[in-house]
């Protein structure tokens, strides 16, 4: 009985990975990734009936069933390169982007996934990345545990890990399609993105279209959540300010205090060769400037893609994203810097084209751009002043476990004399690996 159900899992789940890449015209995109996530319940459900039935044989208890697969994989990314200015980290401040001229590995990463018990899976990723001095720092990335039984098409993921907040911010970066981060989400969260602890419940309606609500709730604080309860820098005399007001470590008093971040996403096939799918995000939290000072960010976000009918293979294809955030920062008055209550205001925009033109080679190009906020603390800081970058590339991919890609990034500031860079960046993996998001 058990072999019967397992076989019958893995031809279901075969079938339906075959019939997502290869996309038929008669069954589009968005019902490819609804059938999807729908198998994916019942193959849970499936898997948690083998388990309970071999939980009866003393032999195979439920915990040896839930050990008994894990992927391992370890993904390397090394940077090659030179800019203009010496100070690479002025003009390239994402924490996995190149970090100085010549050689560095921002991002040598162990990912772990498998089964718990007939109730969760885990993942985990830890991350290995030199400094430019040559040391070498080692980071748990991400550590979480994700619902595979919950009834009415609900998920429960809790942990720590990078939010659902647009489309880039919980991708890693072996699974970009740029050497380095949008500059508008080192802006709004900080050089590693938004990544924090807590959990978060989602939702798969049910609709003849792929959509799907989210919604989680974290402990907001520290660099991974910079615009949030994050208390800044120290100044030369010693006291941390952001955005030049002086900051205090703010204690979780209550739910008020926590971070929230719903979104709410959905995809549409527009035609058998075209796919569109629309986001929108917020984060909503405390800031360390005051008792009662608040910062709100919102988030729009499209994705674009074409592909023949017919291209089995996955080229040709062009794929067009683009996302646009806003801020709100309300920070508290600071007597002793002479700085009044200020509402911070600022946005920003990234939008990028891949075109896949023969099997292997895809060209991109990406435009940034992020104003300056509005406020007098904010005047002269020119990591917060307005700037754009133009950024071509060419990627070339061996194989799903290597690639080799070369990156022009030209940065004009309003404030400083523009930058130049050119990257060459080679991904190499060993072991499996999570499948990445359409």
């Amino acid at each position: 009985m058990n072999r019967r159900i397992l076989w019958g899992v893995a031809f279901s789940a075969a079938a339906t990975l075959i019939h997502a890449e290869n996309l038929p015209a008669d069954n589009t995109l968005s019902n490819a990734l609804k059938e999807i996530s729908e198998l994916k319940l019942r193959t849970d459900a499936l898997e948690k009936q083998v388990r309970e039935q071999s939980a009866t044989a003393p032999a195979a208890p439920v915990i040896s069933s839930g050990r008994a697969y894990m992927n391992a994989g370890f993904d390397v990314l090394l940077n090659a390169g030179w800019s203009t200015t010496p100070d690479v980290s002025s003009i390239q401040p994402g924490d996995h982007d190149p970090s100085q001229r010549g050689f560095s590995i921002r991002n040598a990463e162990l990912s772990l996934d498998g089964a718990v018990d007939p109730f969760f899976k885990a993942f985990a990723n830890i991350v290995f990345k030199t400094a430019p001095d040559e040391s070498t720092a080692l980071e748990l990335e991400e550590a979480y545990a994700q619902s595979t039984a919950l009834p009415g098409d609900f998920q429960l993921k809790a942990g720590r890990y990078f939010t659902e907040f647009g489309r880039q911010n919980n991708q890693h970066p072996h699974a970009w399609d740029f050497v380095d981060q949008p500059l508008v989400l080192n802006r709004m969260f900080g050089s590693d993105g938004l990544r924090q602890n807590g959990a978060r419940l989602s939702w798969l309606a049910p609709t003849p279209f792929y959509a799907e609500a989210l919604l989680g709730v974290y402990n907001g604080q520290g660099g991974d959540a910079f615009s949030f309860r994050n208390l800044g820098d120290a100044d030369t005399n010693g006291v941390t300010r952001l955005y030049g007001h002086a900051t205090t470590a703010r204690d979780l008093r209550g739910l008020g205090d926590l971070l929230y971040v719903p979104r709410l996403t959905s995809a549409f096939d527009l035609t058998d060769e075209q796919t569109l799918m629309l986001g929108a995000s917020a984060a909503l939290g405390p800031n360390d400037t005051g008792p009662h000072a608040r910062t709100q960010v919102y988030g729009l976000d499209a994705f674009w893609k074409w592909k023949p009918a017919n291209a089995g293979d996955g080229w040709p294809f062009v794929k067009v994203q683009t996302e646009v955030l806003w801020r709100n920062f309300d920070a508290a008055a600071d007597p002793g810097a002479g700085l009044p209550e200020e509402h911070l205001r600022d946005w920003g925009l990234y939008s990028q084209v891949l075109w896949g033109f023969v099997r292997g080679w895809v060209a991109g190009l990406r435009g940034d751009y992020v104003t300056g906020n509005s406020g007098a603390s904010t005047e002269g800081n020119t990591p917060h002043d307005e700037a754009e970058r133009i950024s071509p590339n060419v990627t070339y991919y061996f194989s799903e476990f290597a690639k080799l890609r070369l990156q022009y990034n030209y940065t004009h500031f309003a404030v400083s004399s523009d930058e130049q860079a050119v990257w060459a960046q080679l991904e190499f993996m060993i072991g499996a690996h999570a499948a990445h998001k359409f």
